[in-house]
C-alpha cells in the first residue's frame, strides 16, 4: 500500500510540475501547482498539516518575491527602465555592438540587484522599445540578452535569483563569505554567456543604429523608483552581510519605495497593484507543498543517497557531476521545484562546500538551456509575445546547446580551480 501511494505521489507530482513547463490549453502555471495539490490532497496523499506547512516553509520566498515584484513594477510604471534602455541605445553611438554590450551590462546590473524575474519581465518590453526607437537591423539579439543573463549574472548575489534562497534556506552564506565563493563562476559565466552570444548574434549586429534617441523625462516618481532601489539594494546587502533572511526586508523596501512614489504623483495604488503578477506567489506555494510530499515519498532520500555515493568518490568529481547533471534537470523539472528538492536533499546528506555550490551553479545556470529551465524564461517569453514578437523552442534550444555549456563548464571550473575555497 505504501508503495503505491508512493508511486501516486510521484506520478501526481511530475505530472503537475509537466504542467507548469508545458501549460497545456494555454492555461497559467499557477492553476497546474495548484490543481497538483488538490489531487494529492483529494487522494489521501498528503494531508492538510502537510499542505500548511509546506506553504509555511516558502514565507521568506514569497516575501523576497512581492517586495521585488512590487519594485520592478514601480519602476516599470515610472518608466525607469525605459529611461535606462534609452539611455544606453544613445549611448552606442550609432553602434549595433555597441548598443548589445550596454543592454548586456543593464540587463546584468537589473539581474543582480533585482533579481533574474524582474530582467525577464521588466526590461524586456524596454528593451524592445529601445531598439525599435535606435531603428537596430533586428531586436532580436538584444532581447535574448534579457533572457540569457538573467539566468547567467543569477548567482552573483543571494538577491539575484529566488533558486538560490530555497537551495540553501537558513543556510544561506553571509555575503561576504557569499562573495568569496561565487564572484569568480559568477564573472566566468557572465563574461562566457555574452561572448558566445554576441558571437551567434553577429550577423544580426552589422551596420548602424539611430544615433539621436529620445530620451523621456525622468518623472519624479520615477526618480523615486530608483532611489528606493538603491537604498534596497543596500539594505538587501546588509541584510545578506549579516546573514539575515531577505524576504521581511525586501517587502518593506517595496512598499516604502511603492508609498513614496503613491504619494509624490498622487496616483492610485491599485493600478500598480494589479500590475503585479500575484499568482507567481499561488505558483511558488504550490511547488513548495509538492516538494514536500514529494520529500514524504521518499525522493529526497533517493536523491541523498546518490549524492552520498558521489561524494564518497570525491569531492571534485562529486562536484561536477551533481553541478552538470542539475543543469540538464532543470530543462526537464523547472529548477525552481528542483531547486527545492536539492536544498531538501542536502538538508539530509553531510555535503561539502563545493559540492553545494556546484548545485547552486548548475541550477542557476542550466535554464540558458532551453525555455523550460525558469521561471524567468517562461516569463521573458509571455514579455515577448505582448511584443508581437516570437522565439520558438526549438530555436532557443539551438541556441541554449551553443550558449550553456561553456558557461558552466567554466564556471565550475572557475569554482574548484580557486584556491581561496
Amino acid at each position: 500500500m505504501f508503495a503505491t501511494a508512493q508511486l501516486l505521489t510521484w506520478g501526481v507530482s511530475f505530472a503537475a510540475v509537466a504542467g507548469v513547463i508545458t501549460r497545456p490549453f494555454g492555461w497559467s502555471e499557477w492553476v497546474f501547482a495548484v490543481a497538483g495539490v488538490a489531487l494529492l490532497v483529494g487522494l489521501g496523499l498528503i494531508g492538510t498539516g502537510d499542505v500548511l506547512a509546506g506553504v509555511a516553509a516558502g514565507t521568506d520566498v514569497y516575501l523576497f518575491l512581492a517586495g521585488m515584484m512590487m519594485l520592478a513594477e514601480v519602476a516599470r510604471r515610472e518608466g525607469l527602465f525605459d529611461w535606462l534602455a534609452a539611455r544606453a541605445a544613445r549611448a552606442a553611438a550609432g553602434s549595433a555592438q555597441r548598443l548589445f554590450l550596454l543592454v548586456y551590462a543593464v540587463g546584468t546590473l537589473v539581474t543582480v540587484f533585482l533579481s533574474n524575474d524582474a530582467t525577464a519581465v521588466v526590461l524586456t518590453p524596454a528593451v524592445a522599445a529601445v531598439a525599435r526607437a535606435a531603428k537596430a537591423p533586428s531586436a532580436i539579439p538584444y532581447l535574448l540578452v534579457c533572457a540569457f543573463v538573467a539566468n547567467a549574472a543569477s548567482f552573483v548575489l543571494p538577491i539575484s535569483n529566488p533558486a538560490n534562497l530555497v537551495i540553501f534556506g537558513e543556510e544561506l552564506p553571509p555575503l561576504a563569505e557569499w562573495l568569496s565563493r561565487f564572484a569568480l563562476p559568477s564573472l566566468v559565466a557572465i563574461v562566457a554567456t555574452y561572448a558566445v552570444l554576441r558571437w551567434t548574434q553577429g550577423a544580426d549586429l552589422r551596420g548602424e543604429t539611430a544615433r539621436d534617441i529620445p530620451i523621456p523625462v525622468l518623472s519624479r516618481g520615477g526618480r523615486l523608483a530608483a532611489l528606493g532601489i538603491c537604498i534596497g539594494a543596500a539594505i538587501l546587502l546588509v541584510a545578506s552581510w549579516t546573514g539575515a533572511e531577505l524576504g521581511l526586508p525586501t517587502l518593506l523596501c517595496g512598499l516604502a519605495t511603492l508609498l513614496a512614489v503613491l504619494v509624490a504623483e498622487r496616483s492610485d495604488p491599485r493600478a500598480v497593484l494589479k500590475g503585479i503578477s500575484w499568482d507567481t506567489l499561488v505558483l511558488v506555494a504550490g511547488l513548495f507543498v509538492i516538494v514536500r510530499a514529494l520529500e514524504k515519498a521518499g525522493v529526497s532520500t533517493v536523491l541523498a543517497g546518490l549524492l552520498r555515493s558521489l561524494v564518497a568518490e570525491g569531492t571534485e568529481l562529486a562536484a561536477a557531476v551533481s553541478g552538470i547533471a542539475l543543469a540538464f534537470g532543470t530543462n526537464v523539472t523547472n529548477n525552481l521545484p528542483l531547486g527545492l528538492l536539492a536544498g531538501a536533499t542536502m538538508a539530509a546528506v553531510d555535503v561539502p562546500e563545493k559540492v553545494t555550490d556546484a548545485i547552486l551553479i548548475g541550477i542557476d545556470l542550466g535554464p540558458n538551456l532551453s525555455v523550460t529551465g525558469s521561471l524567468a524564461t517562461i516569463l521573458w517569453l509571455t514579455a515577448l509575445r505582448r511584443e508581437g514578437l516570437d522565439f520558438g523552442a526549438w530555436r532557443f534550444l539551438k541556441l541554449g546547446v551553443l550558449v550553456m555549456p561553456p558557461a558552466l563548464l567554466l564556471a565550475l571550473a572557475a569554482l574548484l580551480l580557486q584556491p581561496w575555497t
